[in-house]
Order: structure tokens, then sequence, then C-alpha cells
């Protein structure tokens, strides 16, 4: 006979912000159930220990991006990657999460049994063939949207005869010497914005390829009202920067939604501001889409603009046609010459961090996924799915869907409950991925991501203050969320192609 799997009452996917967090606040809630973290990396951090690329960092304040019950103690309010990972380790270091994690477990398999009423998580150690098998009355996907093993990297005809070093930011090399070369940042997102004015600091000149041009504004390091309120007490201070960050936060993506010219008349004033009235911005900052249909990046300190005055940096706003073997050459026909290129094209993307998700053996699609309350989803049973704000940052949603749990997990341990699941008694109406972007990495991914409907409570509303009156403040129960004891049958529940009146007929027929 086989010998049993070991079995948690809790397991969570990821010990990257997401997983960390929501360990501490499930422990704190409910230290007597037993949980397990599934990690597949050897280090807690997830994003933050996997990009290590040169100047590395998020665009979001560490007021909100940190913690509620630990807050950011550093001077930077926009903080280096390094120091985001130091930060999530002592977070799970002084909670006494590092000892629930099983490091170098990379999932490949999550299977729902209805008959036992739970999950069986069959996961590979790292650079082994060896299989563990866990099972969980609950499953916490804190995985992300991206997968870890590769990145987006263009075949771009040439790239085998190219004589100098090409490097993508999410394998970076560490011993990549790129001082006194010319260089060439293929991109236009977050991370090129990021690399190219830290790259010209030691390069000879850096050249910022992009095939349309983005948002970009500069932000201080150092939030100025936090440096007026030093004279508070630190939590005091730290609380009110909090609520200033978020609301702002809300405001400017708020407005984006609303009044996309006055937002981009303000962007490009700003930039005006930062470059002179000469320069081209036609070409090099005017982007074809409206602000926060992708994000809208982030300048540390103006560095970004202040390399461009200096001239080390020269923007390129223009098509590769192909690599040849001293640079690249471009659609309009010119050729640039560089020792270096750095293709930072983006992400690949992927649900449950590319585990096969399974019901009863049946494999799932993604893209079949309706969120529910944008945390479950409708016919995943015993499951949630951490997805951070698009516009805001990442833990403001983690901590509201995490306490949302808290919540639902209260309520069935009250009423003797043991599954949930919701269902849909309604059509969900127009369907849309659930992360709300066109950046090129969401459209190529699309097949990957779970859907949101039209109307509550299937659709994401992007909005703090919405998601905190609907997962916080409203009843946990309400006629899609089905509560049963394990071995109940559960409802049918609305899929793609179904009705609402099979949907009601089911409902009916489970009353």
């Amino acid at each position: 006979m086989a010998e049993a799997a070991e079995h948690f009452d809790i397991l969570i996917v990821g010990a990257g912000l997401s997983g960390v967090g929501a360990a501490v606040t499930l422990r704190r809630k409910f230290p007597n159930k037993r949980l397990a973290i599934l990690e597949q990396r050897e280090r807690v951090g997830g994003t933050w220990d996997l990009f290590r690329y040169p100047g590395v960092r998020c665009d979001s304040d560490m007021y909100t991006l940190g913690y509620r019950f630990k807050p950011w103690a550093g001077k930077e309010a926009i903080a280096d990657g390094d120091k985001i990972r130091d930060y999530i380790e002592e977070a799970a270091r002084e909670n006494e999460i590092l000892p629930l994690i099983r490091f170098g477990h990379k999932l490949l398999t999550a299977d729902w049994s209805t008959e036992d009423a739970r999950w069986t998580l069959i996961s590979e150690k790292t650079g082994t063939n060896e299989r563990v098998t866990l099972t969980g009355s609950m499953v916490v996907f804190c995985s992300g949207y991206y997968r870890y093993e590769r990145g987006n990297d263009p075949d771009f005809p040439g790239k085998e005869d190219f004589e100098g070093v090409i490097a993508h930011p999410q394998f970076w090399p560490e011993d990549l010497d790129y001082e006194g070369k010319r260089v060439a940042v293929i991109g236009s997102g977050a991370t090129a914005i990021t690399l190219v004015p830290t790259m010209a600091e030691k390069a000879s000149h850096t050249y910022m390829v992009q095939r349309s041009p983005a948002y970009v504004v500069a932000r201080p390091s150092v939030d100025p009202l936090s440096k007026r309120l030093r004279f508070l007490p630190k939590k005091v201070n730290h609380k009110l920067t909090r609520w200033k960050a978020l609301t702002m936060q809300q405001l400017v993506y708020g407005m984006s939604r609303r009044k996309p010219e006055r937002v981009k008349a303000l962007i490009d004033k700003w930039i005006r501001k930062e470059l002179g009235p000469d320069y081209d911005y036609e070409t090099h900052f005017t982007p074809r889409y409206n602000p926060w249909d992708e994000r809208i990046c982030v300048s540390k300190d103006g560095d970004f603009f202040e390399a461009i005055r200096q001239g080390k940096v020269e923007m390129v706003t223009d098509a590769v046609d192909r690599i040849t073997p001293t640079g690249l050459k471009l659609q309009s026909g010119r050729e640039i010459e560089v020792d270096v290129i750095v293709t930072a094209t983006g992400l690949e993307m992927v649900s449950f961090g590319g585990a096969d998700v399974r019901l009863d053996g049946v494999s799932l699609d993604p893209s079949d996924l309706v969120s529910y309350r944008s945390i479950l989803f409708a016919g995943l049973p015993n499951a949630a799915v951490i997805f951070g704000y698009a516009g805001a940052s990442w833990t403001l949603k983690l901590e509201l869907g995490v306490r949302y749990l808290c919540r639902l997990f209260s309520l069935m341990d009250r009423k003797g409950k043991q599954v949930f699941l919701p269902i849909g008694v309604e059509d969900y109406g127009q369907k849309k991925m659930l992360l709300d972007l066109t950046a090129g990495y969401v459209k190529r991914g699309s097949k990957w991501i779970p859907r949101q409907g039209e109307e509550k409570p299937w659709d994401n509303p992007q909005n703090y203050f919405v998601d905190y009156r609907r997962l916080l403040l409203e009843p946990v129960e309400d006629e899609v969320l089905a509560l049963r004891k394990a071995g109940e049958p559960l409802p049918e529940i609305l899929g793609a192609g179904g009705s609402s009146e099979a949907a009601e007929a089911s409902a009916l027929a489970d009353a």
C-alpha cells in the first residue's frame, strides 16, 4: 500500500511578496491550521530574487508595496530590488515563516478530488526527478502571472552572428562587463526605463531602441510628505504617507480611465519640462495608447531624463529589422554599432506558476475561468488566486484578498463546512482578461490568463476602495458562493457556453 501523502489545511504556492504576506496573515488568524508553502527557487523573494539586472527596482512606493504588519523602514520610497527581497525575507524570518517553506519544489500538477474534498499537489524537486506529493484542504496560488523559466525573447534574424553579448534582463549574466562599451537596450517598458540610465553611467553610449513610445514620469525616491512629517512618530508618519500614496494611485488610475486626454496632457507637460522645448516629443514620447492601457513607467529621481539631457542616452524609435555582426539594422535602414544588446522585450505570461490544474483529473483551461470577487473563480473549489492591481501596488490587493479568505475560512469553521465553490447564477456578460492591460506581454499571454465578467461579483474593479467594501465589509455569503460539507454534492456551475436558465435550474434543484 502506498504511503499517504502529507496533508495540510492550507497550501500556498509561491514564497515571493504575495506568498510570504499571505502566510503571515493566515498563520496569525489560524495558528492551529497546518500550513506549508511550495517555492521553486532556493530563496524567498520571487520577482525580487529572480531579477538582478543593473538598477532593478519597483515603480510602486514601499509605503503601499510593503506589508501592513511590517511598515517599511527604509529612507527611499522607490526601493532597489535587493532591498525589497531582504525586506520580504526579514518579514518571513520575524514571523517564523521560513520553516514552513519547501524550497526547490516546482509545482507540476494540482488536482481537486470531489470525492475526497481535497487538493493533491505534485512537485518536482529542483535539479532532480524526485516527485513530492502533498495534499491540502485549501490552496492559495501566490505565483504571479509570468513564467520564471523564460521571458519573451524575440528571435531576431542574425542573432547568432552578433560578435558582442546579448542579454535578457530576466537572466542577467553576473560577469557582464559593459563599462566603456556601446549598449543598445531594446524595449520601452519599465525594465528598459530602469536599465537605460543605470547602464549609461558606465557605458560609452547607450541607445534605447523602442518600436513605439511609452508614458514615463519622474518620481522622487524619497516621499516628500514623509520627509515633511518626519517630526511625527514613525508609525503615524508611515500610516499617513501610505494613505496619501494609496489615494494618489487610485486618483491617477481613475482619471486615466475617465479623462485620458487630460492625463496625457499632464504627462506631456512634465516631460517637456524635463527635456526642454526643442526635443522631438512627437517621435519619442507620444504613445499610441491611453495612460494605463499599459503601465506608466517611473523614472527614479528623473534619472532617465537626466541621462538624455547629458547626451549619454539616445532615443531611437524604430523597429529592429535584424541583428548584424556589429549591432542592429533598423527597418528605416539605419544601422547602429554596439557591443552589448539587451532584449528588454517583456515577460511570458502563465497562470498557476505553469502548473497543470485539474478537477477530478481533467485539466482546466485558465482562460475559461471567471473570477468571483477577483480572488476566487467560478467552478474552482477551495482555491484562491492572488492577482495584484494593474494601476496600484500589488500588495494592496494581496492583503485585501487574504483578509477576505480569513473571513471565509472563519465562516466555514463556524458552520462546519469544508468546501466552498462560486457558482454561476446568471450570465457573466462580456468576458475580458482579469489583468486589464493592453501591453504586448498581456496580449501574447491571453490564453493563460483567467477572465472577469461585466458585473459584480464577476468583475475586477481595479479600485482599492471598491474592493475594500466588497471583500471586507459586505457579507461573505451570497447567492453565488456555495458552502458544503465534505462529500456533499456541489451544484453545477454556469460555464462557457452555458445559459442563465440552466444555472437557475441547477440552483433550484440544489435547493
